[in-house]
């Protein structure tokens, strides 16, 4: 009897969002008895890429699910999957905060080792992805960078947050990917920082304890909703609607911003960090 030597459906990886996306397009492709050169060609895009997507390599462009669902006259289907795909690699804990981040009118944030995310780099997330999950496939580190950098559009959308960010002074020096890409990282700050709307203040370390033990949160303001806070933790994240506890929330952030340095001294004090990066 020959050896059997399918691998245990407990032990198999679970496909990404970007392998069903690629496995749906080519079972509906199939079912038109499309061939991937007729899809390309309606797409303008080359076979060697609607094969890339079918086998779940690529992160599908949204021209090319939009041109999918002309092809294959899906009524928006393709492009609403393309969509999903960057909210599903974020963990399910944090999506009810994305998706208040997206309504909200200001947003404030703290965080200590780490650069917001809303404004890392893809190297830097990457760099941060990669040092937390060391032995998933590369398409899968790939498609979480996606949908944090995937974040930001809410800085570019109609009506954007008002959004204030606390980093402590440690959070510069945190060699994530590198000196050079902790560089760029800090040169990408600055560009967002000097944005209409958007503060960024560096909390020193010689504040001493103010922020130290504190986890990353982050505060939600709404125009016509109440207030509401998010906390990361080690169990994972939490967005809490208690006033009690909102309101805690928004003391802690009033020190911490109150023993921050002011706006200009803070974007100088990163813009040294970085050009220490370059020499």
């Amino acid at each position: 009897m020959a050896e059997d030597t399918n691998t245990p459906e407990d032990f198999k990886e679970p496909p990404t969002p970007q392998q069903r996306f690629g496995a749906d397009l080519r079972a509906v492709r199939l079912g038109q008895k499309l061939t991937q050169k007729h899809l390309a060609t309606a797409t303008n895009y080359t076979v060697s890429y609607v094969s890339q997507i079918e086998s779940g390599k690529f992160m599908p462009s949204k021209s090319f699910a939009e041109g999918c669902d002309t092809v294959f006259r899906t009524s928006g289907l393709f492009a609403s999957m393309r969509d999903r795909l960057g909210e599903e690699d974020h963990p399910q804990n944090f999506m009810p905060y994305v998706n208040l981040e997206r309504k909200a009118s200001s947003v404030r944030s703290y965080s200590g080792m780490l650069i917001e995310g809303l404004f890392q780099t893809e190297e830097y997330a990457h760099a941060i992805f990669r040092s937390g999950h060391p032995t998933v496939p590369k398409e899968t580190i790939e498609a979480k960078v996606a949908a944090r950098v995937g974040r930001r559009k809410l800085l570019t959308q109609e009506r954007p947050p008002a959004v204030w960010v606390v980093l402590h002074e440690a959070s510069l020096h945190c060699h994530v990917g590198g000196r050079e890409a902790m560089g760029r990282q800090l040169q990408y700050l600055l560009e967002w920082a000097e944005r209409p709307g958007i503060d960024v203040q560096i909390l020193p370390s010689s504040a001493g304890s103010a922020g130290i033990h504190m986890l990353p949160f982050s505060v939600l303001d709404f125009e016509q909703e109440p207030t509401v806070a998010y906390t990361d933790d080690p169990q994972g994240g939490r967005v809490y609607r208690r006033p009690a506890t909102v309101g805690l929330c928004v003391q802690s952030y009033d020190r911490l911003r109150a023993n921050a340095l002011p706006l200009s001294k803070s974007l100088a004090f990163i813009d040294t960090v970085r050009r220490d990066y370059a020499s």
